[in-house]
């Protein structure tokens, strides 16, 4: 069990619950607000492919959400998220941008962790294994 109680709030990071993994299935999505570097940011998190990745819903060319539709990030084929106002493409898993104006540039991405079926997200950089992520619990 990872209750924030009990080690998940016990590092440097500031973590804050956005959402139940069992409620983002494949191809899913969730906005969140979330303080990144002194200013609250719109964040989104999705599944893709069983992994979950959040991010600053903010596309690297100019600076605007992405969501094609409110909430909708992924193209149709869900195989990428998509800037509505340009087009540009970048891979769910790791923000890079691979097709369109700020080709090769990154989202910003955040950290998440989920324990006890919560999402957890902190601005911090890069996955965390402390907890389970929500790919090794339905693998495992």
């Amino acid at each position: 069990m990872c209750a924030p109680s009990r080690g998940l709030m016990s590092d440097s990071q500031q973590w804050q619950p956005v959402a139940k993994a069992s409620e983002l299935s494949p191809g899913q999505s969730r906005k969140f607000f979330l303080l990144v570097d002194g200013q609250e940011e719109e964040c989104f998190v999705v599944n893709f492919r069983g992994g979950l990745y959040a991010y600053v819903n903010r596309c690297q060319h100019v600076p605007i959400s992405l969501d094609w539709v409110e909430n909708q990030f992924f193209t149709a084929d869900g195989l990428f998220l998509q800037c509505a106002t340009h087009g540009a493409k970048y891979l769910p898993d790791t923000g890079e941008c691979i097709a369109g104006p700020p080709c090769g540039k990154f989202l910003r991405r955040l950290a998440v962790r989920v324990c006890d079926d919560t999402v957890y997200v902190s601005p911090g950089e890069t996955q965390s294994l402390d907890c389970f992520s929500y790919a090794s619990q339905e693998r495992g």
